[in-house]
């Protein structure tokens, strides 16, 4: 303490301050030193000091510890002391025990402190910027301040965070250091900071938490690791835990894969150590937290579906058989592998081929029903696998059929034992919890299950020696309706419950188990008197539950049975009982506290063996049939009756609705096929059509043909004489003729072509130069050029289109000549150096349109860099006309604000103008100073004209 004396300094002997003295004076020393080395000390001081006097410091020094934190930020010394100041301020000594009264005052002062701090929000937004300083003097404080300002005032901490920018993403920076210590508090401070807040768990799910948590898992040796396993699936429990969204990104995140290894369980399971049960513990409540009942059903169905395929449920199974495992970690296993399977007929079915390591094996569902029936078995154990067994059954009418299969005598195996065996021991057995158990897992293989029901019936049991077997529901009802076995076998409530609930079950909806039911004639005589006598508290449940499996026998009832038809039923209740006093002992049933307690969740969760009275399914039962029951039993004959009609009136509409509904499908389906014949027709005979008209066409060109060459044959036969003969002398046989002709016809087309060209090109190029725009000047002069090349060609090609024409008129001449000259011999030479003079032009034009058409496409290919050219250009054009227009636009606007402006200034020229002309008329004097200059900046005439107004108000 020497160097808080130095501080404080020394007081004249036999004066030794108060601890409160000597803090105030810290807190003054800290707001006034300018030195850092003062106020570093000071701060020192009161950290040494923050435990022993945790309320004055806290009360006096607070406000400037956080201005340290605000002023200081560049000395990681001082920031670290006053982050250990207010985390001792906040939160109590931990290494001390306190009794219970003085942790109390302790954490209401620790939550002053807490309100007081984060009274300013900015604070916290101070310590998530100063976690971000990497020293750890700093950053290790700062996390424990926090976590300790979480723990002390959670929901309010939680919102200032959600809402500080990055404020969650800073703070999963702490996983990633490198430093264990940072790292692991870093864990504790998320574990705070997301409990029971979704919307912050959503934001550190998606800062990639679940593959850091899964990494450091890994990293610390799965279920054997130590305490930061621990708190790593803690936090990974509150991400998941009621969160759909998270669970879905945990699923699809490919996570549930990555679990597997955690339950790799060795052959030697011995001296389990007590971190590692609490690890494999907290990974089994990670599993059930994916497949809980609570879930949507799409949900935990595609988990359960994952964790088949990666193997999880197989290695889950493995450990369910293991030897050496933990009493605690078989059953929560258990509980695990329950809803793994619950509803998924996939998992149900490879549950159901799992066989125990014994010799010789047995099913894994018979070695755990031997420990149900077994009373030395630990209680939690024997619920476990009741809650195995109903949700292996559950919507598994297979598995179902399977159970009740055992009980029938074909196939009843006397060397092995079966489920159907242990659990018709259980039900009759001397304990009684054995006998609910038992109960309820035989109920569960009848569940929503006709079929079942009624083989059901066919079991028989052999009670004793000498006498005929009876049924097994008949021994049921035996053992509730005879009291010298009831005080024998049991006659707690626990074991009538529980016979009760296996007989309201199996006979509900069943009309055939009701007529059984009541074939005994003992039976009904048993319900109505447990009905209307007047038991004990304890017995009322079982008057409730009597009362309902009467009013089955009467709902169900299909009056097969003259003396115990619905109308003879609800007379002996009314006689017997009393319509109202049958209702009241009905609605004992749901108005029990353990009723209620049983149907919030499907898992059996008792705290004592004989708080185990109700299943959760039988809750849905008697939900669904109480309203009904009543209903039925107040009911009148005359009424039911009327209501027989009308349900027989309904039922013939309804048949006769679906006989409708039916023949309007048939109907709409023999539309559909009569449409899609149409369409297909339809089709087939527009190709159809398209076939006739070619044909029809191509006969008609056939046609044509025909009359041409008929004609011809018809000319052919008249000159064919002539025309061989002159062309004989004139040197030239038809088929050269023929070929010039053809020559002939093919240049003038190509002629003709080139000048179509040309024209189009022509006028292309001349809109483009209409159209062309001034910042396309260059692309303007190159179109002009091309225009010039192009009139050039056309003139070549006008020329070369006169030649042509002469030379066909030349040739018609020469064959005029050569068919009227024919005889005369001395012309001969003469036409034929003429037509050899015409093949060789002919030939020169030839060559010369050739060249032509090589420099057509040399000036298309120009062309078309010229169309590219002008595009641009014109696009560029149309840019700058809208930006010309948007500029306009604002020049009006602008035009149109200086008009309102003006308007405005003359008006309040003309206001100022009568109002100086009010004070004159009132004797004031005006000066000429005074007169609107302002209006001068806007326009010079109006002022001339304004000061020529005062002028001659003066005057």
């Amino acid at each position: 303490m020497n160097y808080i004396w130095e501080v404080v300094g020394r007081h004249p002997t036999g004066q030794q301050p108060t601890g409160e003295e000597t803090i105030q004076k810290l807190c003054d020393r800290v707001a006034s030193s300018t030195l850092l080395e003062d106020r570093r000390d000071a701060v020192r001081a009161l950290k040494s000091l923050s435990k022993k006097y945790r309320t004055e410091v806290g009360t006096m020094a607070m406000d400037h510890l956080v201005r340290i934190l605000q002023t200081d930020r560049t000395d990681t010394e001082i920031l670290g002391y006053a982050l250990d100041t207010l985390y001792n301020i906040v939160c109590s000594d931990e290494e001390e025990e306190p009794e219970e009264n003085q942790q109390k005052q302790e954490d209401d002062l620790g939550a002053q402190f807490t309100d007081k701090f984060i009274r300013e929000t900015d604070n916290i937004t101070l310590l998530l910027t100063l976690l971000e300083e990497f020293d750890f003097h700093v950053r290790w404080p700062g996390v424990k301040l926090l976590t300790a300002l979480l723990k002390s005032q959670c929901a309010q901490v939680q919102g200032i965070i959600l809402v500080s920018p990055m404020g969650v993403s800073r703070l999963m920076d702490l996983l990633a250091d490198s430093r264990e210590v940072i790292r692991n508090d870093g864990l504790l401070l998320l574990q705070q900071l997301t409990k029971g807040n979704t919307a912050i768990q959503k934001i550190v799910a998606f800062e990639n938490a679940f593959e850091r948590l899964l990494e450091i898992i890994i990293e610390e040796g799965s279920s054997d690791g130590g305490i930061v396993v621990e708190d790593c699936l803690l936090l990974l429990l509150n991400l998941l835990k009621n969160n759909s969204s998270n669970q879905n990104f945990f699923k699809e995140g490919s996570y549930i894969q990555k679990m597997k290894p955690w339950f790799e369980v060795g052959d030697d399971n011995s001296g389990w150590s007590a971190q590692k049960v609490t690890n494999l513990h907290l990974m089994l409540q990670l599993v059930r937290v994916m497949v809980s009942p609570v879930n949507s059903p799409g949900a935990t169905s595609s988990c359960q579906k994952a964790m088949f395929q990666c193997g999880l449920l197989q290695q889950l199974c493995t450990i369910l058989m293991a030897t050496g495992v933990p009493a605690d970690i078989l059953t929560e296993t258990i509980n695990t592998v329950s809803e793994v399977i619950r509803g998924s007929e996939v998992n149900q079915d490879y549950f159901a081929s799992v066989n125990a390591p014994s010799n010789p094996p047995r099913p894994a569902i018979v070695v755990l029903l031997m420990s149900m029936v077994n009373e030395r078995q630990p209680f939690v154990l024997r619920c476990a696998v009741l809650y195995c067994f109903q949700c292996f059954l559950y919507k598994n009418h297979k598995g179902q059929g399977e159970i009740v299969a055992t009980l029938l005598p074909s196939t009843i195996d006397a060397n092995s034992i079966s489920a159907g065996q242990l659990l018709c021991g259980g039900l009759f057995s001397a304990d009684s919890l054995s006998n609910w158990c038992a109960a309820v897992a035989l109920a569960h293989a009848l569940q929503d299950n006709l079929t079942q029901k009624e083989q059901l019936l066919r079991v028989q049991l052999a009670t004793s020696l000498g006498k005929p077997p009876v049924s097994l529901l008949q021994q049921c009802t035996n053992i509730l309706s005879q009291g010298d076995k009831l005080n024998r076998r049991g006659s707690r409530v626990q074991t009538k419950v529980g016979l009760l609930m296996l007989l309201c079950t199996w006979i509900s909806n069943c009309p055939i188990a009701v007529m059984h039911f009541l074939h005994n004639q003992d039976n009904v005589p048993f319900l109505t008197g447990q009905i209307s006598e007047n038991l004990g508290e304890d017995e009322r449940l079982v008057q409730g539950l009597c009362a309902l499996l009467l009013g089955i026998c009467i709902y169900y009832n299909d009056n097969s049975l003259e003396n115990y038809t619905k109308e003879k039923l609800k007379q002996l209740i009314e006689k017997r009982i009393g319509k109202e006093n049958f209702v009241e002992k009905l609605s004992f049933i749901t108005k029990h506290e353990l009723y209620s307690r049983a149907a919030q969740k499907p898992q059996p969760a008792f705290s004592t063996p004989e708080h185990m009275l109700f299943d959760h399914e039988f809750t849905k039962l008697v939900k669904e049939l109480e309203g009904m029951i009543t209903k039925a039993v107040l009911r009148s004959s005359e009424e039911e009756k009327q209501e027989e009609e009308v349900k027989k009136t309904l039922e013939q509409h309804d048949s006769i609705v679906t006989q409708y509904k039916e023949l309007i499908r048939e109907q709409d389906s023999q539309i559909n096929e009569l449409k899609e014949q149409v369409t297909l027709l339809t089709s087939q005979n527009e190709k159809l059509q398209n076939t006739i008209t070619q044909q029809f066409s191509q006969i008609q060109q056939h046609k044509d043909q025909y009359n041409i060459l008929k004609l011809k044959l018809g000319k052919d036969n008249q000159q064919t004489g002539n025309q061989a003969e002159a062309a004989h002398v004139n040197g030239l046989q038809p088929e050269e003729l023929s070929q010039l002709r053809e020559q002939l016809e093919e240049l003038q087309r190509q002629n003709q072509l080139l000048q179509t060209q040309l024209t189009e090109k022509h006028s292309l190029i001349t809109s483009l130069k209409a159209e062309g725009v001034p910042s396309a000047e260059g692309s303007t002069s190159e179109v002009t050029e091309l225009q010039k090349e192009v009139e050039l060609l056309k003139a070549q090609l006008q020329s070369q289109t006169a030649e042509i024409t002469q030379l066909q008129s030349e040739k018609k001449e020469l064959l005029k000549g050569s068919e009227t000259t024919a005889a005369v011999p001395g012309e001969d030479s003469v036409y034929t150096e003429k037509i050899a003079e015409l093949e060789s032009r002919l030939s020169a034009q030839t060559a010369e349109t050739q060249k032509l058409k090589v420099e057509v496409k040399t000036l298309l290919e120009s062309k078309e860099l010229m169309d590219k050219e002008l595009a641009s250009a014109t696009s560029t054009a149309a840019i700058m006309q809208a930006e010309k227009s948007k500029l306009q636009q604002e020049v009006q606007e602008s035009k149109k604000e200086q008009d309102d402006l003006l308007m405005l200034l003359a008006d309040q020229d003309q206001k100022i103008l009568s109002l100086k002309q009010r004070l004159k008329d009132l004797g004031e004097t005006i000066e000429d100073e005074d007169d609107l200059d302002s209006r001068d900046q806007f326009d010079d005439d109006d002022a001339d004209d304004d000061e020529e107004e005062e002028e001659e108000c003066d005057e």
